[in-house]
């Protein structure tokens, strides 16, 4: 069971990093292709990249510590796993 939920830990993390990255090329493209509507605005284009970058750091974070927590309750029990294969 826990070995199932390592695995969906890991596919989420993989899922959020290239969902990340997905929008800073987004942004990037939108901004190269539409660079009069960025002149109206009084922040940078690549705010929202900063926004969405600490985001998912936050979501990373809180990803790990959950599976350091299943990983941790594995190894009282005496099975032996990989935090990050």
């Amino acid at each position: 069971m826990l070995k199932k939920l390592d695995c969906c830990l890991n596919i989420i993390m993989v899922l959020v990093v290239i969902w990340f990255i997905g929008h800073g090329i987004y942004a990037f493209w939108d901004y190269k292709t539409h660079p009069d509507l960025y002149v109206v605005q009084s922040a940078p284009w690549y705010i929202g990249i900063y926004i969405y970058g600490i985001v998912t750091l936050i979501f990373l974070a809180v990803l790990l510590i959950v599976k350091l927590n299943y990983s941790k309750k594995d190894k009282d029990r005496g099975e032996v796993s990989l935090i990050i294969q």
